[in-house]
């Protein structure tokens, strides 16, 4: 049990004040207004449904903080972050939080899927703290207004990952049992290469192609080999990979900036670690999840790195898929040494 074990009530629960927050603005108001444009800074655009989620994070972290000065870096708030209880110094925080109060807000504004809310908790080492270091993560569905129930997963390091559904008509939680793939084979499976967005898809697709067929061979006539699914949230990617609904993700845009530029195209829009603050709980229930060059994944806590991801049901599509997909990526030079 982790020094973070005492936050964790308290981190579920503002979850659960985010999301019905960000559930009750959106049966009042309508979806032109929720998704106007807000801001665009350093890490993504921000709508007027980002600035909603925002303002209750702000107010839950400080009622959280009376007791305990935190620092907290989220996606739409200033790059260097902010120290609460406002008046504290960063060198009283013991805790550092990286957040990102809706991962997949396109998804939710129109509501078409579900967004989620991410946190990630790690003892404050300032500028030099990294993904690797959090110790505690939280991940809470928010539900298109026409669904009931939503997920809530958290983890602790080395405590194995946790889940609940929770019925927000009658208030009814019961625990969830989450299990990955145990898949030895893509075949017939939802197996993905991100490519949300105009600029390089042609590159992501053919890489995509070449791993399926190096993986499972050519489809038989009439047949599909396998299928893909694209989710425009990378908790919502990770959330399938853990509820078993997907065998294999990849999340490869940082390494088409050479590609987009050769096409006198600006850098893409990629993920960040903000996105990724809650992987925790993905490793903890057993999926595998890597940067492409094989590594355990890692990043630096801030809003602006650009992060490339690799996630594998288990261990065994690892065994099969990378090396597909690193053959895939020398042959375009896309690996770093």
């Amino acid at each position: 049990m982790s020094d973070a074990h005492h936050l964790l009530p308290a981190v579920l629960a503002l979850h659960d004040r985010i999301r019905d927050s960000v559930v009750a603005a959106w049966e009042w108001q309508n979806t032109e207004d929720m998704a106007a444009v807000a801001a665009d800074d350093l890490g993504d655009t921000i709508y007027a449904v980002d600035k909603v989620s925002e303002r209750t994070l702000i107010e839950g972290l400080g009622d959280i903080a009376f007791d305990e000065p935190l620092c907290l870096v989220a996606e739409g708030l200033p790059v260097e972050g902010l120290v609460l209880p406002i008046g504290a110094s960063e060198r009283d925080c013991q805790w550092r939080f990286l957040v990102d109060p809706i991962d997949g807000t396109r998804g939710l504004m129109y509501q078409k899927r579900p967004g989620w809310i991410l946190t990630g908790v790690a003892p404050n080492r300032g500028d030099d703290t990294r993904l690797r270091d959090i110790v505690l993560a939280v991940q809470t569905e928010i539900p298109l207004v026409k669904q009931h129930l939503c997920d809530q997963l958290w983890a602790e390091r080395g405590e194995g990952g946790h889940a609940r559904r929770i019925n927000r008509l009658t208030g009814a939680r019961e625990l969830l049992a989450l299990r990955p793939s145990r898949a030895e084979s893509i075949a017939h499976g939802f197996a993905s290469l991100a490519r949300f967005f105009p600029g390089a898809r042609d590159v992501l697709a053919a890489i995509d192609d070449e791993i399926a067929f190096a993986v499972e061979g050519a489809p038989s006539p009439g047949k599909a080999l396998c299928f893909e699914d694209q989710y425009i949230s990378t908790g919502g990617q990770l959330y399938e990979l853990m509820a078993g609904h997907d065998r294999f993700v990849a999340d490869i845009r940082p390494l088409m900036t050479n590609t987009l530029a050769e096409r006198a195209w600006d850098r893409p829009l990629c993920c960040h670690p903000y996105d990724l603050c809650a992987v925790l709980i993905a490793e903890e229930l057993g999926v595998v999840v890597t940067d492409p060059n094989c590594h355990p994944l890692d990043a630096p806590f801030d809003l602006a790195t650009d992060v490339a991801w690799v996630g594998y049901a288990n261990a065994m599509l690892r065994h099969r898929i990378e090396p597909a997909l690193r053959a895939a990526l020398a042959r375009r030079g896309m690996l770093q040494s």
